[in-house]
């Protein structure tokens, strides 16, 4: 039903259900509503989503809020340099009662997981995620099990830290999204300062919607059109990433970045895309995909050379 609601072209009777999200988020991270609404986007694409920045600034309550506000399972994991796979997707334990192993499901069994600090853990333990972020399953001992639907993953990591390991272009590839939150500004810290404490205001937290109710507004996100003429806009930057980097934007990069600019759209009450739906989202889609040098430290609120390329393709590729 919510398909032909869309095709309908009434996608704005959708509308309230993400305002309330954003109100809810947008009370507890104050002053970042662009930040807000694109981690919205990211998770109504079926992404996942990387917060990249120094610690304090709020990445784990806005992970944390946005799995409160959404009905979700969430479960944190803090990655560490002696953290090993099984703690993140579980193991087979032997049952002496029952004379088999059993296995024991990880905290990546939620709906919502937070990956505190991603870049801390080995390769190893990173590439633990690749098939649960890629397939939304895990193998364990030749047996696969399916992750909850929904499935969000929100990482962190510190871009200065020092004896970290750099996240793999295959990993970073599959986040959907990098966000950085930097510093609020005075009015905002402010308001902060002087406001209720952020962790009791995340326990007073009421689910806005289920599961299944995102479900189908994820749905509703896949289900936005894009005209052919948007189609040769994206396919233009793509051609154009690959022309100024030696490893331009992949195919599934251009089908993240089409997923991302839907569900901008959709966000917006619309069942059609526009160029200004890509270039909305362009640069966090783009960004870590074309970093040069991942993992190079950058100074606080200074886009990197991933950035600084995405932002450039936005103001150069004709519409």
């Amino acid at each position: 039903m919510l398909l032909s609601r869309i095709s309908a072209g009434v996608a704005g009777d959708l509308a309230p259900d993400v305002e309330r999200i954003a109100a809810q988020l947008n009370s507890i991270i104050v002053g970042k509503t662009e930040i807000v609404r694109l981690s919205i986007a990211c998770l109504l694409a079926r992404g996942h989503l990387l917060l990249e920045d120094v610690p304090g600034v709020g990445k784990t309550t806005l992970s944390q809020a946005l799995a409160r506000s959404l009905g979700l399972e969430f479960r944190r994991m803090q990655f560490t340099s002696d953290l090993l796979p099984a703690d993140v997707v579980g193991n087979s334990i032997f049952d002496s009662a029952a004379r088999q192993f059993v296995f024991h499901r990880g905290p990546l069994f939620a709906g919502a997981v937070l990956v505190d600090e991603i870049n801390r853990a080995t390769p190893k333990t990173q590439s633990a995620l690749l098939e649960a972020m890629e397939e939304r399953r895990v193998s364990v001992d030749g047996v696969s099990y399916d992750l909850p639907d929904p499935f969000f993953v929100v990482a962190t990591q510190n871009p200065r830290q020092i004896g970290t390991f750099p996240l793999p272009e295959s990993q970073l590839d599959r986040f959907l999204m990098r966000l950085h939150l930097g510093y609020p500004d005075y009015a905002s810290e402010t308001a902060m300062l002087l406001g209720e404490d952020r962790s009791t205001m995340l326990r007073g937290l009421q689910p806005t919607m289920d599961a299944q109710r995102l479900r189908e507004l994820q749905a509703g996100a896949a289900a936005v059109r894009p005209s052919s003429a948007v189609i040769r806009y994206l396919q233009a930057i793509l051609i154009a990433s690959r022309e100024r980097h030696p490893a331009g934007l992949s195919p599934r990069a251009g089908l993240a970045f089409l997923r991302a600019a839907k569900a901008w759209a959709f966000m917006a009450g619309r069942d059609y895309l526009l160029p200004e739906d890509l270039q909305a989202v362009g640069v966090p889609v783009m960004g870590h995909r074309l970093a040069l040098g991942t993992g190079t430290p950058h100074a606080m609120g200074v886009p990197d050379s991933g950035e600084q390329l995405a932002q450039e393709l936005l103001r150069e590729v004709p519409v």
